[in-house]
């Protein structure tokens, strides 16, 4: 089944700023996900809902909005995604 992926800004930002090759690599993995194709783990705690898409030292993190669209809403190096995102999901959802 095809869903249809709705890229938000911070992917967009983060993916832009990349080398072509892992920009490259982005894109794919982008097209991938409209397949449901690629590393994808539900994540855990704080983040439940949300899932994340490996993209060789990147993680893409997405949530299914409905059953025909997920939304990309943060891209970052796999070391720090987690917390970044985690903390910045969390202010949030306190304002």
């Amino acid at each position: 089944m095809i869903v249809t992926v709705v890229v938000k800004e911070p992917v967009y930002e983060f993916a832009r700023r990349l080398a072509p090759e892992p920009r490259r690599a982005v894109r794919q993995a982008l097209k991938g996900l409209r397949h449901e194709r690629g590393d994808i783990r539900a994540l855990e705690q704080a983040l439940t809902g949300y899932y994340r898409l490996r993209i060789g030292k990147f993680r893409l993190v997405f949530r299914y909005l409905n059953s025909t669209t997920i939304e990309a809403v943060f891209l970052e190096e796999r070391g720090v995604v987690y917390e970044i995102f985690e903390a910045q999901f969390l202010a949030k959802l306190k304002s």
